[in-house]
């Protein structure tokens, strides 16, 4: 038994070789928050209002997500360490509890998404009230917690997996049954706004793509499931590891961008299609009663994966950063009360989501900055250290977020 410096002291041994299959998952996890209700309710309010406009947004915001996605499971997978531990270590007390209040802040805002969209998809398919259904969207994600705390975090994989593929049904389906304008969907690809509102669109549409914790979350997750990486295993292990993004991420890029196209091509112009009730109806109207069914479906299964997927993702930061484990029930209601009292008070649920995911945009900036100097210490990561074209294109990725920042709170806010 060795000691590596890597891990803060702790032994690593040898990972046994596994097949390719066996070295996939972590990513698949992290991409639930991809496609969770925040992406449905951006992406369908973006298509409805205004077409492909803003199709290149969603092309552009998942390339990121792919790099961004590598970077936090390279970091633990050579250093051994979750992301928010690497931080704790480099950041003194008050800038850690300053740091831990913004991400927390962001789990508040992932959550309040994702109970939403839960509770919407349970009133569209069983007439639910929406309290109600946010509390047995809560409940439910507590239950995919405590499979993943109890059985393992095989399981709890595949569980979250196999709601990604019933998300994946859902809205995918309505694509085929509603093909989009090729031309005009090329033509979205042209990067350009329309006004105040579709950059606030955009900046809704980055933040549920690109989400902190997704970024937080990923680093534990391939953490726990390779185990201690022997150095020699480290390079195959991160090989494994981009194909696992690259699928994960193509998955997640292919079902947002289909939640666009359908908008686009189906309910462009219809009245009402700024809500998810509404765009429900204007699926059933356009499209049929099976297609209605599979949209609800594909909302429900979104919101608990995603809200399961974010409530963990809580318990990584805050153990992370502070050191401390909170009981499992304690840190689910934290992130849910304000969902059920945005639920309570009658707040629009559709609306509530699109500014969820905003919140959830000028929290990249906090995640993705330290991530990429992480990433770039060769001190930390060897040989693994990020290389120079990727340090142009984190570069990149962090000047297009703060930029189209800058330009959300000119507009939105002073404007």
């Amino acid at each position: 038994m060795t000691t590596d410096t890597r891990t803060g002291g702790r032994a690593r041994t040898p990972a046994p070789r596994r097949g390719l299959l066996r070295l996939l998952g972590p990513a698949f996890v992290a991409a639930v928050a991809y496609v969770d209700p925040g992406n449905v309710a951006a992406n369908l309010t973006a298509g409805a209002g205004y077409g492909y406009l803003l199709l290149w947004v969603l092309v552009a915001a998942n390339a990121m997500a792919v790099l961004v996605q590598y970077l936090s499971a390279k970091l633990s997978v050579v250093s051994g360490r979750t992301m928010p531990e690497l931080l704790r270590e480099r950041l003194g007390t008050p800038a850690r509890l300053a740091y831990w209040g913004q991400a927390e802040l962001v789990a508040v805002a992932t959550d309040l998404a994702e109970v939403i969209g839960g509770a919407v998809a349970l009133n569209l398919l069983f007439g639910t009230p929406l309290l109600v259904g946010g509390l047995i969207t809560g409940a439910a994600s507590l239950l995919l917690l405590t499979l993943h705390n109890r059985v393992g975090v095989r399981w709890f994989e595949a569980a979250v997996v196999a709601l990604l593929l019933v998300v994946v049904a859902g809205f995918v389906s309505g694509v085929v049954l509603a093909p989009p304008d090729p031309g005009e969907a090329a033509a979205g690809l042209v990067p350009r706004f329309a006004g105040p509102e579709t950059v606030l669109l955009a900046a809704s549409m980055l933040g549920a793509t690109v989400m902190p914790h997704a970024i937080y979350l990923h680093s534990a997750m391939a953490r726990d499931h390779h185990g201690a990486v022997e150095a020699a295993s480290t390079r195959r292990v991160l090989r494994a590891t981009r194909v696992d993004v690259a699928a994960a991420l193509v998955v997640a890029g292919v079902v947002n961008i289909s939640m666009l196209l359908l908008a686009a091509s189906a309910l462009r112009g219809v009245e009402g299609t700024d809500t998810l009730e509404g765009a429900h109806a204007a699926v059933l109207g356009s499209l049929g009663g099976g297609a209605a069914l599979l949209f609800a479906i594909g909302l429900l299964a979104s919101g608990l994966a995603s809200t399961s997927v974010g409530a963990y993702a809580g318990s990584v930061i805050m153990q992370g950063l502070l050191r401390v484990d909170v009981p499992l029930l304690v840190r689910r209601l934290v992130t849910l009360v304000p969902a059920l009292v945005c639920l309570a008070v009658g707040v629009d649920p559709t609306r509530a989501l699109v500014v969820s995911q905003v919140v959830l945009s000028f929290g990249i900036p906090f995640a993705l900055v330290p991530l990429v100097r992480l990433t770039g210490d060769r001190s930390l990561m060897g040989e693994h250290v990020n290389r120079r074209g990727t340090r142009v294109a984190a570069a990149a990725a962090v000047t297009l977020v703060v930029a189209l920042n800058a330009a959300l709170l000119h507009l939105t806010l002073l404007g």
